[in-house]
């Protein structure tokens, strides 16, 4: 079975989470809550979903297994997750959202919340633990077809409460916004929130067929499609999400997407951050572009939310996270505009997009000049798909076996003269350009990272860095 815990929730197969599955894990998460005290028997419970196919039938039985659980699930239909994750910390209720984000229709997956957020490592190995004893003692779990009462409004309107008032009146009056609505759940609500913002805003590429976007490597034909709706339309940039609306898709003027490191570190300098927590992925150049401490973590939610919380707790007053892919955390209170923004220690696209737009709209320069200004490294990145774990746990280990390994493996490149392995194996080599090697942690993909002094010489790293893994994959074989 694929079913596993990666950088963020459950991840497998769609066929292998539908069903059984779906339950056990959703038991296991229930007894979870009541026996860490999280929750007590009769709590509510919120459920969401994605616009996947496979995410109704694996929602309906998630729901039934909780009630059976002891727990009440209240049904927040399609909604995303930050908006969903919003509601639970509003109520105090725990919260399943029934989304594989980024990845492929044939895949899907769960991601958990405590009442008071996102659960953390901990919290994945005891649900693990509690779901591997109910399979041991033979314990079948076979709920009954329930209902839930009806949430779909309430998140949805606590999240446009909480972005209301955010940009002063007025702000993006002018800009001409396309939104590349595909099959993000956030879709209808981007829209209301930057035309109450002042924009003027296209729809674009609405699609009743899931489509998967991945904001940390947006395929050639998006971007040249996104190129196309930017000149047709005159555009002054293009919004949209992943799946689940946990990441942000900006692009320029041209159509040409920001890096989504890029936007958090934007939305930090928004936020008024005197503390950034960012994985090791992010680009190199954050720590001097801008007025805050940074801690570097591994890729994955729950590593951010940790190092928030650590600083946090060490009196930081501004705690403000965000991924390579953009989706941007806040770990206390944030003011901007005289409006009190709540902590939401999970990822949103909506608040970086908007940090984004308003950004552009003061300095009254093209998006494209916004991004030259911060004059970060250059840097790409891509990944390698049904890249078998199994070949990815042989080339790391391969990487680390010793600097001969690596240099021999890196020679048609360059030669190392740094590496950091915080989260897959990050060499610095002797020119100072840097290449990133990462197995995914919730798919069989392998990612490359690099960085280069320009946007060609960091192009043709990533096309060589992606060639060393393809020839290693097929010498694997």
């Amino acid at each position: 079975m694929s079913l596993k815990f990666g950088t963020s929730g459950l991840r497998g197969l769609s066929r292998e989470l539908e069903g059984p599955p779906a339950a056990l894990y959703a038991t296991a998460f229930a007894r979870h809550l009541l026996g860490s005290g999280l929750a007590r028997p009769g709590d509510a419970v919120l459920v969401g979903r994605d616009f996947r196919p496979s995410s109704p039938g694996i929602a309906a039985i998630v729901i039934a297994a909780l009630r059976q659980a002891g727990l009440a699930p209240r049904d927040c239909g399609t909604v995303p997750t930050p908006a969903l994750a919003l509601l639970g910390i509003k109520c105090g209720a725990a919260s399943l959202m029934i989304t594989g984000s980024h990845i492929p229709a044939d895949r899907n997956g769960i991601k958990f919340y405590r009442p008071d957020g996102e659960i953390g490592k901990a919290d994945e190995t005891a649900i693990m633990a509690i779901a591997e004893t109910i399979a041991a003692n033979g314990e079948t779990i076979q709920p009954s077809a329930t209902t839930a009462s009806d949430a779909s409004g309430d998140a949805e309107a606590l999240f446009l409460e909480r972005y209301a008032g955010l940009l002063p009146p007025g702000t993006l009056t002018g800009l001409r916004i396309g939104v590349y609505q595909h099959s993000t759940v956030a879709r209808d609500l981007l829209m209301t929130v930057l035309s109450g913002c002042g924009a003027e805003c296209i729809a674009l590429g609405r699609s009743d067929t899931f489509i998967p976007v991945d904001t940390e490597a947006v395929p050639v034909e998006t971007v040249d499609r996104m190129r196309g709706w930017a000149a047709e339309h005159r555009l002054d940039a293009i919004v949209s999400a992943d799946g689940d609306g946990d990441r942000p898709l900006v692009a320029d003027e041209t159509g040409t997407p920001l890096r989504g490191d890029l936007i958090g570190l934007i939305a930090a300098n928004f936020l008024g951050a005197d503390v950034v927590v960012t994985p090791v992925t992010s680009n190199s150049g954050i720590e001097a572009a801008g007025r805050f401490g940074v801690l570097r973590t591994r890729v994955g939610s729950p590593f951010v939310i940790a190092a928030m919380d650590e600083a946090v707790a060490k009196g930081a007053r501004a705690v403000v996270g965000f991924e390579a892919n953009g989706g941007t955390l806040t770990g206390t209170p944030c003011t901007v505009n005289g409006k009190v923004l709540a902590p939401l220690p999970t990822r949103d696209c909506f608040l970086p997009a908007l940090a984004v737009l308003a950004f552009a709209a003061k300095s009254a320069q093209p998006l494209s000049a916004v991004a030259s200004s911060f004059r970060l490294p250059f840097a790409a990145a891509d990944r390698l798909e049904n890249f078998p774990v199994e070949t990815s746990a042989a080339l790391m280990a391969m990487l680390r076996s010793g600097p001969a390994a690596l240099a021999a493996f890196l020679a048609p490149i360059g030669v190392p003269a740094r590496t950091s392995d915080i989260d897959g194996l990050r060499v610095t080599l002797a020119d100072e350009r840097i290449i990133h090697f990462r197995p995914s942690g919730n798919a069989p993909e392998m990612r490359c990272y690099v960085e280069a002094a320009t946007e060609e010489a960091a192009q043709r790293l990533l096309a060589q860095g992606l060639n060393l893994l393809q020839a290693w994959a097929g010498r694997a074989k």
